[in-house]
């Protein structure tokens, strides 16, 4: 049995929500880069400029790439063989991201649903767990934005509606988000499983590296079917136009019921923020 005390698991936690908010992941600008040489329009190709700009701005000078710094998401893997030791889990991560987010001047965004009342430390997270084998803890976070968050939408599809009612969907919502998500976006796919679990995938999928796909080979082909279809809607970057709607389309799938065909589709802005952390 291997011992962590909770302050190591606290202050990873809070260099990853300072570091996640300054730093974008290389896949993600080189996935600007990449697309930029593929537009056509002159006004994508100067926004895209300005995305990759934006990021070195704020790697050089230790900004948030964005004024929306987010909500805390957390998808933890904790071994069987380890033992925490001083806070419990959770409350070690929630310690590091009142931490983060108040001595890295992050923009403390979580309110209470209906009193609309600031918690004043962007706490409490979102956190999922998953057990393991092993004595590793692993810590995976992204900082969620809420305009892409807010144009997220779940259905239950009858299964007579199968793929084409999968891709239908998908594209519904990508056409009605628009520019109101910040585009070129990343659209999490969840499908199968029951509505709690439908919506926790798709969120999973968005914390891959771009142009990182999923292991089955259908679904790695339905990503990129997809990927294509959303990019011909011509919404282009910031909605003004062009070929980069979306960087990447990322589907997880989970068995279902016989009488279900649960869909969800939760979509990231362009600023992709995550980082992961083993302990």
């Amino acid at each position: 049995m291997r011992e962590v005390n909770s302050k190591v698991i606290e202050d990873s936690v809070m260099k990853m929500c300072i570091d996640g908010c300054i730093n974008l992941d290389k896949s993600v600008i080189d996935s600007f880069k990449e697309n930029r040489e593929k537009e056509s329009s002159e006004v994508a190709i100067n926004i895209l400029d300005i995305l990759i700009e934006n990021a070195n701005i704020a790697k050089e000078t230790n900004k948030p790439l964005c004024q929306d710094t987010g909500m805390a998401v957390f998808f933890v893997k904790i071994g069987q063989d380890v033992h925490i030791t001083g806070d419990n889990i959770t409350d070690a991560i929630n310690k590091g991201v009142s931490r983060g987010y108040t001595e890295g001047y992050l923009r403390k965004s979580v309110v209470s649903p209906i009193e609309r009342l600031n918690t004043n430390d962007n706490t409490p997270a979102v956190i999922h767990y998953d057990i393991v084998n092993g004595d590793k803890i692993e810590i995976d976070y992204a900082a969620k934005g809420f305009g892409s968050e807010n144009m997220s939408q779940m259905k239950m599809l009858k299964p007579s509606d199968g793929i084409d009612g999968i891709k239908e969907f998908i594209l519904k919502v990508v056409k009605e988000a628009g520019p109101n998500p910040c585009p070129p976006i990343v659209v999490g796919v969840g499908i199968g499983g029951t509505v709690d679990k439908c919506a926790q995938i798709a969120k999973k999928s968005l914390f891959r590296e771009i142009g990182v796909h999923n292991k089955d080979k259908f679904i790695e082909d339905l990503e990129k079917e997809m990927l294509e279809k959303v990019n011909n809607l011509g919404i282009g970057p910031q909605g003004l136009g062009g070929k980069t709607t979306a960087l990447a389309v990322n589907i997880e799938s989970y068995p279902t019921h016989i009488a279900g065909l649960p869909v969800v589709v939760n979509i990231n802005c362009h600023s992709s923020r995550h980082k992961k952390v083993i302990i």
